[in-house]
Formats: structure tokens, sequence, C-alpha cells
């Protein structure tokens, strides 16, 4: 004959402790897959390279901050999480073990995909627009303001000498 452990006992009280357990259970099971998502995360954000060296390191640093991400288009490749970028710095670490010079590495990156892969593509005549479009655009920003502006003004002095002047009082 089995025994019932809450038999007797007051059925409230129960009941709340084992509501008080299931929310701890709860809590300890959110903290644990929170920490397992976050621990997942920082796994994934490293990407350990075999550098021979530390000059190599920096050399490898200053050339993936150098370079764009192709996906994220505002990051350079030493920021950028895209699985794109984590190959092109894979890319570019191959081509440093093989010898290439850093303007070998960055011409091989152009000749792929164009000079958009380069945070500070050269100016040519094929990146005028990119270097002075900005400038364009304020430009012509500020001389719409400028126009409209003296348009009102005149606008409002006109309408000003047609009016006449009364100096008498209102009251």
């Amino acid at each position: 004959m089995s025994r019932n452990p809450f038999a007797g006992a007051h059925p409230v009280r129960d009941s709340a402790k084992r509501r008080g357990l299931d929310r701890a259970r709860g809590a300890l099971l959110q903290i644990v897959l929170l920490f397992l998502v976050a621990s997942l995360a920082v796994a994934q954000a490293i990407d350990p390279l075999p550098f021979k060296d530390h000059a190599q390191e920096v050399r490898f640093q200053n050339l993936t901050r150098e370079l764009r991400c192709l996906v994220c288009q505002n990051e350079n490749l030493a920021d950028s999480n895209a699985d794109l970028a984590r190959d092109l710095r894979h890319e570019v670490f191959d081509l440093m073990q093989q010898g290439k010079s850093d303007d070998e590495i960055k011409q091989y990156l152009v000749d792929r995909y164009s000079d958009f892969v380069l945070y500070d593509p050269p100016v040519q005549s094929s990146t005028l627009l990119l270097w002075f479009g900005p400038l364009l655009i304020l430009l012509a920003g500020a001389t719409v303001v400028v126009v409209t502006v003296r348009r009102r003004g005149r606008a409002g002095t006109t309408a000003m000498e047609d009016k006449p002047t009364d100096e008498g009082d209102d009251w």
C-alpha cells in the first residue's frame, strides 16, 4: 500500500509550495538557456587564425580594417560578423600565408569585387560620383535654401509695399 506524502497536509500550502518550486525551476532553466545562447554567440565571434608572429597579426588587422564588408557595407572586414566577411578574412589570411603584399591582396580583391571592397576607394573617373556626390548634394540643398529664402524675402517686401500703412490707433 503506497502512502501519499501529501495526505493529511494542508492543500493550499502544498500547492503554493509546488508553484514556488515550479517557478524556481523555470527561472533556473531560463538562466541556463540564456547562458548557453550567450556562450554560443561569443564562440561564434571568435575566429582564431594561426599567425606566425605578432607583426603578422597586426598586419592582418590593419589590412582587414581597410577592406569593406560586402554584406554590411558600412563595416570593415575586421568588425563584421557576416559569413562572407569571415570567408574574406580567411581568404586574406591565406593570401598573406602565400607571401602576397598588402597591395597585391587589395588588387586581388578589387579585381574580384571592384573598388567597392576598399573602404577608401581611389579617386578615378569611375569613383568621382562616390567621392564628390555628397558634396554636390549638399551644395544643391544649400542653393535651394538660399533661393527659397530670397524669394520669400522679396515676396514679403512686395506685400509690405502694397499694404497701406495705418498710423492711427485702432482703439
